[in-house]
């Protein structure tokens, strides 16, 4: 038996996940480790390894590596002798920007250390041989809306908002956009010229159970009507002017998504993937149901706005995906997850404030 462990193990595919110690990546390391793959664990911070490890439970198939996007050839040890790599790494940091010359600071504060990190990885690709790299993008790099702001009836993955947009109007979450945006056109230049396999995964709000010790961003912002929490709150209301609608996607499916995406030979360019969309109005009313004790109110008569646009997630299913997890049950486990770390008062005890 161990001998033929150690053959399974031997012939296992080797993958690098960047970002591992935040939402998606660390869920990522534990779905690849359950399906027998052999991992390559990075963080800027190895000391967040410590509350992941008895979860992820990786024996002699994980591996850890401290890399820095910023820094040149951090990332040489960590890809060598991967089949592939998952660049998730990302910030969800919304600081408050300064008010002098705001347009300056974020493109050398923000914008160009992105870019310049996402470059650093796909060298180290390069210097290594890897040849396919899946790059975690965003919805929010996403528009429902055309030239002329009238809606789209479909949305799908070529409908990219624009970054001059980006600039005039600076949304909620707007730097966060521009430098994944930004990134992500780099990163699909680069491979282009260096013959990299590149595939970009176009999340939706991730929400479901978590591993990480503090409650994901993406958590908190879809929560947030429950909470009140205005900045998170500011950032669902942009997603919904942007979208027309609230997507989501269960942690567990876009995880297997990265998957799925990594391992099918024909799969190119980017996905979009989301497995539920509301409008504002219905996701308060679907929160209020799965939370009562909260002192958001439910709209009146439960009537609804009809969604202007369609997120299509077609060009993922069409080549196989399903999805496991619908908005109740999304919903369910985030709530329940944040009761259990006290982001959320238990409904034992509760005394009608969130």
């Amino acid at each position: 038996m161990e001998d033929l462990l150690k053959k399974v193990i031997g012939n296992a595919s080797t993958y690098c996940v960047t970002g591992s110690t935040g939402y998606v990546g660390s869920w990522l390391v534990k779905s690849l480790l359950q399906k027998g793959c052999i991992v390559h664990a990075t963080a800027r911070d190895t000391g967040k390894f410590s509350s992941l490890l008895p979860l992820w439970n990786g024996g002699d198939r994980l591996k850890l590596f401290k890399a820095d996007l910023s820094q040149e050839g951090s990332f040489d040890e960590a890809v060598k002798g991967c089949h592939g790599v998952f660049h998730v790494a990302a910030s969800m940091e919304f600081n408050v920007l300064p008010t002098d010359n705001i347009e300056n600071y974020v493109q050398s504060h923000k914008l160009d250390p992105a870019i310049k990190g996402t470059l650093n990885l796909m060298k180290a690709c390069s210097r290594e041989n890897v040849k396919r790299v899946v790059f975690t993008s965003s919805i929010s790099t996403m528009t429902a809306k055309d030239i002329n702001g009238t809606w789209k009836s479909i949305v799908d993955e070529s409908c990219q908002t624009a970054t001059d947009q980006m600039w005039n109007m600076k949304p909620s979450g707007w730097v966060y956009v521009l430098s994944k945006i930004l990134s992500e056109e780099a990163a699909f230049k680069y491979a282009d010229e260096n013959a990299i396999d590149l595939i970009s995964i176009i999340t939706t709000t991730v929400a479901g159970p978590f591993l990480t010790p503090t409650v994901p961003a993406s958590v908190q912002i879809l929560l947030s009507p429950i909470t009140g929490e205005f900045v998170f709150n500011s950032i669902l209301q942009a997603v919904n002017d942007r979208i027309g609608s609230i997507p989501v996607v269960h942690i567990e499916d876009i995880c297997n998504a990265h998957i799925f995406l990594m391992e099918h030979t024909t799969a190119k360019g980017p996905y979009i993937c989301s497995a539920h969309s509301s409008v504002m109005s219905q996701l308060v009313d679907s929160l209020a149901l799965e939370y009562p004790y909260s002192q958001i109110r439910r709209s009146s008569e439960g009537q609804h706005d009809s969604i202007p646009s369609v997120l299509s997630s077609e060009k993922l299913t069409t080549i196989g995906f399903a999805y496991k997890y619908g908005l109740k049950e999304i919903l369910e486990q985030s709530i329940s997850c944040c009761v259990q770390q006290g982001f959320l008062k238990n409904p034992s005890n509760h005394d009608g404030n969130p």
